[in-house]
């Protein structure tokens, strides 16, 4: 490794932002409007009115991840208790509890199907468990440990119920076939490690979030990049495409809004006060409204296309690791350092 100070690196770096300045200079001449502007005739967004419908207790530590099924009404949460629960989230009753080999659990993922969940951290695996077969404790069957990562688990999405494509520490992007629990594809995906992974609504595309301020654009059949995002200062932490665009929260205390066809960022979005990090996000099914999880122990929301803020959802008592919105878009769950789940309705 080279010295921090060595002067070629020095060099180098100085090239590389004089680059990145140059690539910005050149987005601003092609962008002839902002989002505010081009919306300026649409009336605002109704205050978005949101109660904790269910109030979900049962962890004994930190929740870190949480995420809903396809069917919108079970949602799956890990903590560091070393426990998966499967909720249902209409009643708030516990439907299914996963003890886990590792404690280390950052991030969770429910299949589409509802058959399947995963989870995975600093234990370097994800675990597959098969919500369907129960093994001689009654508990839901391991299916599959998938190892082979040289950095923590940060994030997992289901492909459908044979497949699963997974972020790590080690920078890389993988997917795997369940079925046979080998890797069908292996890749660097980023300078730094892969903190997000969200899917496309059509499946065909995802996007990575990464610590090295970037976000990018993947079609599902390839190993390169389609395109790269810049704008955040600090670690992107969580995606949610809508087609054409997506959001990012980050620890820089701004979310933001990119657009795939213009390839830059539309807007940029602040808290009333700039004294919190976003550490997760989501976007209504309209795409109108942005919830934005934050270190506060609020959801801050937007109005996406006139950038206002649109108000918060307060409960929380520590900082909210974690949010999803229910496919439908009937609901948002949220988890939480205050050992909690809440339904938002």
């Amino acid at each position: 490794m080279a010295p921090k100070n060595d002067p070629e690196l020095i060099a180098l770096r100085k090239e590389l932002d004089e680059l990145y300045n140059t690539l910005k200079e050149e987005q601003k001449k092609q962008a002839d409007t902002t989002l505010e502007d081009a919306c300026s005739g649409v009336a605002n967004a109704p205050r978005v009115k949101l109660i904790t419908r269910k109030l979900m207790k049962g962890h004994l530590n930190k929740v870190n991840s949480v995420h809903y099924s396809g069917d919108n009404r079970h949602c799956v949460t890990g903590s560091l208790d070393g426990k998966l629960i499967i909720w249902d989230t209409y009643t708030g009753n516990k439907m299914q509890i996963i003890p886990l080999r590792s404690a280390w659990v950052m991030s969770v993922a429910y299949a589409p199907s509802g058959n399947f969940v995963a989870c995975g951290g600093m234990d370097n695996m994800c675990t597959i468990y098969d919500l369907n077969n129960r093994d001689s404790s009654g508990v839901a069957k391991m299916v599959r440990e998938l190892a082979g990562y040289d950095g923590f688990l940060s994030s997992c999405r289901f492909l459908g119920d044979r497949n699963i494509i997974t972020g790590s520490g080690d920078m890389k992007i993988c997917k795997w076939d369940l079925e046979t629990g080998r890797k069908t594809s292996d890749f660097i995906a980023h300078n730094g490690d892969v903190v997000s992974i969200s899917l496309s609504p059509d499946g065909n595309s995802f996007v990575t979030g990464s610590v090295d301020k970037t976000c990018r654009l993947w079609d599902m059949r390839e190993e390169k990049p389609r395109q790269t995002f810049f704008g955040h200062e600090s670690d992107v932490n969580s995606f949610h495409p809508s087609g054409y665009a997506f959001a990012t929260g980050s620890e820089d205390k701004s979310a933001r809004m990119f657009d795939i066809r213009s390839d830059q960022q539309l807007a940029h979005y602040k808290p009333p006060t700039a004294n919190s990090g976003f550490t997760s996000c989501g976007l209504s099914v309209s795409g109108r409204i942005l919830f934005c999880g934050s270190d506060d122990n609020n959801v801050h929301m937007w109005d996406t296309l006139k950038n206002q803020h649109n108000g918060t959802l307060s409960g929380h008592e520590n900082r909210v690791t974690s949010l999803s919105v229910a496919p439908n878009g009937i609901a948002v769950v949220t988890s939480s350092w205050d050992q909690h789940v809440r339904v938002w309705g």
